[in-house]
């Protein structure tokens, strides 16, 4: 995978965080009562299975990591309106962040457990809170084909160009955070896993903060990248008139 300086350190920083991805999915879903905090996709089918009365599947935890996806999404996007001139800084912030709710799904998990529903629904609120953080934020990096979250249209793509490093890699590093996660969920514990994914996440708010730190001007990569133009429908010219035929009067 070629490096484009457009993007320098991110694109190693969000596959980094593509693992964490794999690793917090791993843990609600087979800890916290199948469901997802990352992939939002699968909680809306997960909730159809749930309410026409699927046996194993929860339609409150379904909601509750819904609804806290949009709030994290919602403060992403707010994140990105106050810090929108740095990539750099922003990746920073909402690292951390995310960091700061995970540590607190692991002394959660660690206080209390993890199986009954007054504890399993919060923690499975807060990773899916940062998992929306997260996926705003990435979204408004706008690196191309790294979602962190979203492989449907990135494995789409890779099969229909014929191409893609970079979206062969989301796909691979995606499942090795689930591979990791679930071997520590299955032969650890919760506290383990979502601890292996806190420790990725403060390796990434670092990296990003030295990789980021001006010399003495801010690195090139840490610029905005515009949003590509929308498209404008094509205006409809109207019919012109045909001019009278030589001769043609009364």
């Amino acid at each position: 995978m070629k490096t484009d300086p457009r993007h320098g350190p991110l694109v190693p920083l969000l596959l980094a965080l593509t693992v964490v991805t794999g690793l917090v999915d791993a843990v609600s879903y087979l800890a916290l009562g199948h469901v997802f905090v990352a992939n939002m996709t699968g909680n809306v089918v997960f909730l159809g299975f749930a309410v026409a009365g699927a046996p194993g599947l929860s339609a409150p935890a379904s909601l509750t990591a819904l609804a806290a996806f949009l709030l994290g999404a919602l403060a992403g996007g707010r994140l990105c309106e106050v810090l929108p001139g740095h990539r750099g800084r922003l990746l920073v912030v909402s690292v951390a962040a995310q960091s700061v709710l995970v540590a607190g799904g692991i002394l959660l998990a660690a206080l209390a457990g993890h199986t009954a529903d007054p504890v399993r629904h919060p923690l499975v609120g807060l990773l899916a809170f940062a998992m929306g953080l997260q996926n705003a934020v990435v979204r408004h990096l706008r690196v191309p084909d790294l979602t962190t979250t979203v492989l449907t249209m990135t494995i789409t793509g890779l099969a229909a160009d014929r191409s893609g490093a970079r979206r062969l890699a989301s796909a691979g590093w995606m499942f090795v955070g689930a591979l990791i996660g679930a071997l520590l969920v299955l032969h650890a514990d919760v506290p383990v896993a979502l601890a292996a994914a806190l420790a990725l996440l403060v390796g990434v708010a670092v990296v990003t903060h030295r990789a980021s730190a001006p010399r003495p001007e801010a690195p090139a990569w840490t610029a905005p990248v515009p949003a590509p133009p929308t498209a404008t429908p094509p205006t409809a010219t109207p019919p012109t008139a045909a001019p009278p035929a030589p001769g043609g009067g009364s």
